[in-house]
């Protein structure tokens, strides 16, 4: 099968995880940002997390590189339009990109100016390419709660103009949806959708809560809710979407091979899995690859890449024309 000619869609991409390694080069020499070296293969190395990876915590110091060069409208605007461009090149028709607008105020940015300037890169690309894209606030679950509210509260005005969902990200602790409760409740209210990184640690109870008590409409990763029952059959009966990310998954540990990956069981159980990079550049992926290294190791058919298809249309949080656009070209 080839990926390269089928239309894809994209759910679960965070932006700072997939910056190209020559941009990094370029604003920092433009911006008079330090970093450890201008040597690309230097740089790829900084940036390209390895597949042995000990765990989610030593993926994500692969991030601080990225967010260190995207701390001006510029450069915020310029890698947004990248990624689209990138995905584009792959025939990804729609994409919701994924950041943490706090990430990038360290030099005097507003939480408004960081995700007018994302929008803007998204835009720019929209125009160019045959793609498009909107955008996911994520909040860090290692920065005080009173945050969350901050980028609820800066965002809102951006909702009809693409920032259309509110994610909760970053390492993962058990229980940690309880203290989240107020500020999501106030997302929903404002018109955000809700998706919940939860289960990529080994707490499947964290999927459960994220649902029970965040309203979560779609889940990032989830892969072990393979060990709770609970949290399977909230996302089974619900029909709750999971953002699932295999390369990723076997870096940070989630499972130790494709071959144990939990995505094809799920799936054949009726589990409604989408399939997603992650990151770009910090797994060293592309959709392609993804959906390549999958249908080969589990003997898929274009019948099921037509489902998946399908799967990540109907999760997605587009309006209802995009929708129907995207059935038309399978």
């Amino acid at each position: 099968m080839d990926f390269q000619k089928l239309p894809k869609v994209e759910l679960h991409c965070h932006l700072d995880g997939s910056l190209r390694p020559e941009t990094v080069i370029e604003i920092a020499k433009e911006e008079n940002i330090e970093i450890p070296s201008y040597e690309i293969e230097h740089v790829k190395n900084m940036l390209i997390a390895p597949m042995e990876c000990k765990s989610l915590v030593e993926y994500l110091e692969r991030f601080k590189i990225p967010v260190a060069v995207m701390q001006s409208k510029n450069s915020l605007r310029r890698v947004s339009y990248e990624l689209l461009e990138d995905a584009a090149k792959e025939n990804v028709k729609y994409i919701e990109v994924r950041f943490g607008p706090l990430l990038h105020t360290e030099k005097g940015l507003s939480i408004e100016e960081v995700i007018e300037s994302v929008l803007a890169g998204i835009k720019d690309a929209e125009n160019k390419f045959d793609i498009k894209g909107n955008l996911i606030l994520g909040c860090l679950r290692n920065m005080p709660v009173d945050t969350v509210f901050d980028i609820i509260e800066s965002g809102k005005n951006f909702i009809k103009q693409g920032a259309i969902a509110v994610d909760l990200c970053a390492n993962e602790d058990p229980g940690f949806c309880e203290k989240y409760i107020e500020p999501i409740k106030l997302a929903r209210e404002y018109g955000y959708r809700i998706t919940i990184h939860a289960g990529e640690t080994g707490v499947g109870e964290n999927v459960f809560d994220a649902i029970n008590m965040l309203g979560a409409e779609r889940i990032g990763h989830g892969v072990f809710i393979k060990n709770c029952k609970a949290a399977y059959d909230i996302v089974k009966n619900k029909r709750i979407p999971l953002e699932m990310c295999p390369t990723s998954n076997i870096q940070t540990k989630a499972v130790n091979s494709i071959k144990n990956h939990p995505i094809y069981d799920f799936y054949k159980d009726g589990i409604k899995v989408t399939v997603n990079t992650d990151n770009r550049t910090v797994s060293n992926t592309t959709l392609n690859k993804e959906y390549e290294t999958l249908f080969k190791e589990f003997n898929m058919d274009y019948d099921d890449y037509k489902q998946l298809y399908l799967n990540s249309i109907d999760a997605s949080f587009a309006g209802s024309d995009t929708k129907i656009k995207l059935k038309k070209l399978i």
